[in-house]
């Protein structure tokens, strides 16, 4: 690991091709209307009435690390809502890892890094990309210092002076509240093996089955408990799905595990 020039960032480099390159992506072309009809009436015999319930199901797959003492850490903004869940369950403290891609100089939309928050900010590249687009390291130094930033103003948003978690020696479980293309959650994964932690684990209600199996190297035990074979959305697998804002967010991960003061954040008005 070596250091973003001016930063104190550590770098992690992928030389795969399945890191965080422009993943596949599992949005498809809608099926002919019979099959569409036929796709959401299976969802709807298997899909979470909100992310709360994804949470409880997701919890009682997880209990038998209670006694690990372990740490929640969500991928905000809808992760934290599912990892509220798990941490009560578990009795566990909650917080959240944050994430900022860095994209190429002349194309934002493709990933050639991303920044990792922590008690020691990460760094994690993409090689293979950094080399083929010939991305200068001035540029990566200073998108890294840029997204750090951004990644601290948020942090105090939902924070605000907490401390960073200790990572070293703990059971880590990673939440959110569901994967489509794994980049993100890669990177989080990655950063956080980084801080040695005793077991690091990630948990989501839902992901497709070929971004569960990539993802199976990063983690010591994944939990996941819905991966199909064909996936156009996080949403479709959720009766309710609405954007949590900076308050609800704030709201949850700022309760101590076992108190129930958090249904706004899940009860916004339903549609009729």
């Amino acid at each position: 690991m070596s250091s973003a020039p001016g930063t104190g960032v550590g770098y992690v480099c992928f030389d795969r091709p399945d890191g965080l390159a422009l993943p596949r992506r599992h949005e498809r072309a809608p099926p002919p209307e019979g099959e569409a009809s036929h796709a959401r009436n299976q969802v709807r015999q298997r899909m979470f009435s909100d992310r709360r319930d994804a949470g409880r199901r997701l919890a009682a797959r997880l209990m038998h690390l209670k006694g690990e003492a372990p740490l929640v850490l969500a991928i905000p903004r809808g992760g934290v809502a599912v990892a509220r869940e798990v941490a009560d369950a578990l009795a566990a403290p909650l917080d959240m890892v944050l994430v900022r891609k860095i994209g190429a100089p002349w194309q934002p939309e493709l990933a050639v890094g991303a920044v990792v928050d922590g008690e020691r900010p990460e760094t994690v590249l993409n090689r293979e990309v950094v080399e083929l687009l010939g991305v200068p390291e001035s540029f990566i130094a200073q998108q890294t210092a840029r997204e750090l930033e951004e990644i601290e103003r948020r942090r105090r948003i939902y924070v605000a002076d907490r401390a960073h978690p200790r990572i070293e020696g703990r059971t880590v479980i990673v939440v959110d509240d569901g994967i489509a293309t794994g980049a993100t959650v890669r990177a989080a994964l990655v950063a956080l093996r980084r801080h040695h932690p005793l077991r690091l684990v990630l948990a989501v209600p839902v992901a497709p089955s070929d971004t569960v199996e990539s993802l199976r190297e990063q983690v010591d035990e994944l939990v996941c408990l819905h991966s199909p074979s064909e996936f156009f959305a996080i949403s479709q697998f959720y009766g309710h799905f609405p954007q949590l804002s900076d308050a609800e967010v704030t709201g949850l991960l700022g309760q101590p595990p076992g108190v129930d003061q958090r249904d706004q954040a899940e009860r916004a008005p339903r549609p009729a």
